[in-house]
């Protein structure tokens, strides 16, 4: 069993990794749904062909169908496309001694194609058939604050699942600080799985980068915090850049990087 896990590539591993973690996480969210009156296509359509983790919302009929403008499907449209050339045009052009910089260009090119481009794409043609379907990235670099990154721009699928499974099982025992905490190392957790396993290295990065966000929006909705302006406004947005992009590299870390997306970034072809 092990050498059949190690004969895999990095990159594989990867991918099946987050797929089991995914499946998992997704019937969970069903389960805890209310289902009844879901009917069978709607739910297989959440089951095996929606991203998100959305079950409540997405399995029952929002009051009024939107009305889609054209903008907002160029917008999809235009983010698959960049998301395409970054992989298959620029990637291949970047001196393979900056090989960092050739993954991380790539890794940004994967997240357009898939986060920002078709889930977007998917999210409107559900929503165009009158089914509450949120996109998972909303406009990340809008967000006043770390709180607002995390829980309703950046992936918000995951926010969902982690809202469902952790904070709200312990935040009456614990209380909001501690159980905030613990959704976030919870995340790192499930991160060092899918990042750092795989990548065999640079375990516990992914981690504490996430236990960094959580401390970040404690602080943030402290009384400190709120002295100095954040979660609103100009400080409030450099802050959450500050916070979420500065320590990347822990959550991408070099090993990751060079075992794990560089690889597959030959594999389809971008190299």
């Amino acid at each position: 069993m092990v050498a059949t896990i190690t004969a895999f590539p990095r990159w594989a591993l990867m991918w099946v990794m987050s797929a089991i973690i995914y499946a998992a996480l997704k019937l969970q969210s069903y389960r805890g749904a209310p289902v009844a009156c879901a009917g069978l296509k709607r739910s297989a359509a959440y089951l095996l062909l929606w991203p998100g983790m959305n079950a409540g919302e997405f399995l029952h009929r929002p009051r009024k169908p939107r009305n889609i403008r054209s903008t907002e499907w160029a917008g999809a449209i235009a983010k698959l496309l960049l998301g395409i050339f970054l992989l298959w045009f620029v990637v291949r052009r970047i001196p393979a001694s900056a090989d960092l910089v050739r993954g991380w260009v790539g890794m940004f090119g994967i997240i357009l194609v898939l986060h920002f481009g078709t889930f977007h794409l998917l999210a409107l043609l559900f929503q165009q058939a009158n089914i509450n379907a949120q996109r998972l990235m909303n406009a990340p670099l809008c967000s006043r604050s770390v709180a607002e990154f995390w829980s309703k721009r950046w992936n918000v699928a995951f926010n969902h699942v982690a809202n469902q499974l952790i904070f709200r099982k312990v935040v009456g025992r614990v209380g909001v600080p501690a159980a905030v905490l613990l959704t976030f190392l919870c995340s790192g957790l499930v991160h060092d799985l899918v990042i750092s396993v795989p990548a065999g290295a640079g375990y516990g990065l992914p981690t504490a980068y996430f236990v960094i966000q959580g401390a970040a929006v404690l602080f943030e909705r402290s009384n400190a915090g709120a002295a100095i302006g954040l979660g609103r406004g100009i400080p409030g947005r450099i802050f959450t850049i500050a916070v979420t992009a500065g320590p990347a590299f822990w959550l991408f870390h070099p090993p990751f990087i060079r075992n794990v997306i560089l690889p597959f970034l030959r594999a389809i072809g971008c190299l």
